[in-house]
Formats: C-alpha cells, structure tokens, sequence
C-alpha cells in the first residue's frame, strides 16, 4: 500500500487516556562557593530582599511529560526529541494551529513521552559562568529562515509580507513569526550533558522507540549505540549529525533506523555536509546487517519541506510514511 494515500489514525475519534504526568530525569548537585549576595525584588510593589547564590544547585536534568493511553495498541511507547533551539512543544501543535505529531502517535495507539531536553523549556537553566561554561546562544529569525531551508537566506524580511520562500514550500509562512515564539536559548558543548539525561530516560522508560528530529535525530542515533538494549527502532528526522561507528562496533542486536529528508538538500551547503556524515552512518549500519531505511521525501512523491516536517502543511502525510514504517517495525495489537 502506498503510505501516502494509507488511512491514518482517525482523526475524529476522542483520545482516551488513562494519565498525563511529568517527571525530570538526569542532572547532578553542583555546589557554588564564594559568590556575592545580591538584592533583587521578585514581586510587583514587594520590597527588595537577599538573594544569596552560594549553596547546592541542581544542574543537567531533563523535563519529560508522558502521556498514557487507556487502551494503548502498541507494545512499546514512543519518545519525540525536539531540536536545538527547540522544546518539546515542536510535537504538540503546528505554528498554524494543527494538531502535531503528538496528537497523531496517540491516535495510532502509543503511549508518547515528549521531553525537553537539558537546558531548554521547563528542564530549565544552570548559572554560567559558574556552572555553564558560556552564555546561551540565541538564534535569529534571518538564521533560521535560512537554515530551516524555508526560503533563501537573501529573502527573509522584518516584515512578513515582504519575506520570499521557496517555490512550492509546505512549511506554513504565515506562521513563522508564531514558530519562531517557540525558540529558546541554547549552548554549546552540552552533548554530554544532554546523552546523560536521555540515557537515564531509557533506562526509565525503554524499550521503546525514539523518534528525534534535527539535533534530537543526532542524539536519538547515539543513543541506539549507547543502549541498543533499550531502543526498538530509530527515526531520525533529518539529524544534524551521526555518530562514527566502526564495523565491528555494530551489534547484531541494534534497532532498525529510518532517515527521513526534506526538500533543497542538495542546496544548501551545510545540509550538504549534515546529510554526508549522516549518510555515512546508514552505509555502516547497512553494511554490519543492521535493517536500514531511507525516506528521501521528494524522491517518494512528498516535494517542498523544510527541515520541520512534522510542521509543514503536509505533516500529517509525512507522519502517515513514518507510520507505515514503524507498523513494519511495531505492529498494532487489539486494546486492552
């Protein structure tokens, strides 16, 4: 059957879950000496009082919130990785007000486990210098309407209406100022950090399967290596990067993996590169006997998306192509 025109969930059909809940997982106490103690007002008309910084900190956690279904049809949950820059609210609903990739795994029957990673939305910050080595990065909308392959970088504007995308671009125009609300600071140097957190969420929570997206695809492909044990299958959404794995360093226990690419690849020469080191990771993973898939987008008849499929007009398509995969991977079994 082809994914394209295959049923999805019903989109009309009420979700029945059984809980919503959130836990952090990850992170350390750090302990902070010899700073001074400031005085700041947190409350509107409240006095000044005391802040003193010096103590115990907690430092590389990650926010999760799980959502449960009563009567799942899946063995396995699902976990979504966003981005960098990015928070788990990339899966909850898109820029122009459709329902997200969250909304349409549980219709399929999985329990979904959306995080954000360390250091983004609700997981939280840490002191730098003291504790972060450098201040946060903050991307700009002109960076990312360029690097998001949403239109040429000589054609974004200040003004919406004088903005050029691409010919035939799927992603919502009209709503990128809405998207890039989204956007948080983010730093550098914390892969660490961030693979600590999400190993100890597998350990919480695998197997399972992970789907990431951009960095969260990069991180998603370490973690299947780190914890194969834990992960039933990979879908990496057009992951920034790959690990390098040597042949014999590949088990025959690792999961099976999906590559999913947009549209202008070829175009742009840092998804140029991206794609290369990631392309060289799927030839390894082929060549030691791991089942290896790639969905090149275009190629398969779905033309015009960026690098936020599962935000572009046509996401509901690209997620009906994942689908069909993973039912190849993790079939459907009657609720319970």
């Amino acid at each position: 059957m082809n994914p394209f025109t295959a049923p999805g969930p019903d989109a009309a059909a009420p979700l029945c879950l059984r809980d919503i809940r959130s836990f952090c997982v990850g992170g350390s106490v750090r302990t902070l000496q010899g700073l001074a103690v400031e005085q700041r007002r947190f409350a509107q008309n409240g006095p000044a009082r005391s802040v003193d910084p010096n103590g115990d900190h907690i430092s590389g956690q990650m926010y999760v919130q799980a959502y449960l279904q009563a009567r799942p049809t899946r063995r396995v949950p699902l976990l979504l990785w966003h981005g960098g820059g990015m928070t788990g609210a990339n899966w909850e609903t898109t820029p122009d007000g459709r329902p997200g990739w969250l909304t349409y795994f549980l219709r399929a029957g999985f329990d979904v486990y959306v995080s954000d990673a360390v250091e983004r939305g609700r997981a939280g910050w840490s002191r730098w210098p003291e504790i972060y080595a450098d201040a946060p990065l903050h991307r700009t909308l002109d960076e990312g309407w360029d690097m998001f392959r949403i239109g040429p970088r000589e054609g974004y504007a200040t003004q919406a209406q004088d903005r050029r995308a691409h010919a035939g671009q799927q992603f919502p125009v009209d709503a990128f100022d809405a998207f890039a609300a989204q956007w948080v600071p983010r730093w550098a140097d914390h892969e660490a950090l961030t693979l600590a957190a999400y190993d100890a969420l597998l350990r919480q929570v695998g197997p399972c399967i992970v789907l990431g997206h951009s960095q969260g695809g990069g991180f998603a492909l370490e973690a299947a290596r780190r914890r194969p044990e834990a992960v039933v299958a990979v879908v990496a959404l057009e992951p920034s990067g790959a690990p390098q794995v040597a042949h014999a360093d590949i088990g025959s226990a690792w999961p099976a993996h999906l590559y999913v690419w947009g549209d202008r690849i070829a175009d742009h020469p840092i998804w140029q590169r991206y794609r290369a080191s990631v392309d060289a990771h799927a030839s390894a993973l082929r060549a030691a006997g791991v089942r290896v898939d790639v969905c090149d987008l275009p190629r398969e008849g779905l033309e015009g998306n960026s690098h936020f499929p599962m935000m572009d007009r046509n996401s509901d398509a690209v997620a009906a192509r994942v689908l069909a995969w993973l039912d190849t991977i993790e079939p459907p079994v009657p609720a319970t």
